[in-house]
């Protein structure tokens, strides 16, 4: 079989960033996904989370139909999830579906509802995007993706090599289970060096790290 050689081979020219969005894998059955996978703007990542839905830069989603927020206000879960997403530099509430529509149905719960979203703005300071629906939430995902790659946000230290002596430092402290970005710096902040954190007794580790500062020590001492 003769080729034609004066033929030119088109090749798509790949994108040098393509943001990240990183999705629990408990949202695998989730028409959202369906929407992130079909996607050529952004490079999905299915993970086990024990945080957040999704994980987009430094900033982990929580996402929320309509009727998850009023369980999860009624059984209190919700409030867990967002002192968890805390762990991250960034955190964002996207809630799904119509509020209005369940609003005029109940008026004593559009009250309750109303009460909570500000609850979450002031108490939590975690701002909320409202999507119509599971593909105006990918969107706002994509979105914001690709905002992440024009700041140059890396998740975690962990994303690069570390230069600077503070770099170091949070990077050594962020290998550890469940210590984030946040909680690193604020224990450098308090101790100041490696040394420190690593001598300081459990309960002065408590004010940052709460009830993890026990699974924190036992770590170091080789006991968990």
């Amino acid at each position: 079989m003769l080729h034609n050689i004066f033929k030119k081979i088109s090749q798509k020219k790949q994108p040098e960033n393509i943001p990240t969005i990183i999705a629990d894998i408990h949202e695998k059955n989730s028409l959202v996904l369906a929407e992130l996978k079909s996607s050529s703007e952004i490079r999905l990542e299915i993970r086990s989370l024990k945080i957040a839905d999704y994980i987009v830069g430094e900033t982990a989603i929580e996402r929320k139909t309509v009727s998850d927020l009023v369980s999860s206000m009624i059984n209190k879960r919700l409030m867990n999830q967002l002192i968890q997403l805390k762990e991250y530099k960034k955190q964002l509430l996207i809630v799904e579906g119509s509020l209005k529509e369940m609003y005029k149905e109940n008026d004593a719960m559009a009250r309750a509802v109303r009460g909570l979203i500000i609850s979450i703005i002031n108490n939590y300071n975690i701002p909320i995007v409202f999507s119509s629906d599971y593909a105006d939430t990918a969107k706002y995902l994509i979105t914001l993706a690709k905002q992440q790659v024009k700041q140059k946000s890396p998740p975690s230290l962990h994303a690069k090599i570390p230069k600077t002596v503070s770099e170091q430092k949070r990077y050594v402290i962020e290998s550890f289970p469940n210590i984030g970005p946040q909680k690193a710096q604020k224990l450098i902040e308090k101790f100041v060096t490696l040394e420190n954190i690593f001598t300081a007794s459990e309960e002065e580790l408590k004010e940052i790290l709460k009830a993890q500062a026990k699974s924190f020590k036992e770590l170091l001492r080789g006991t968990g």
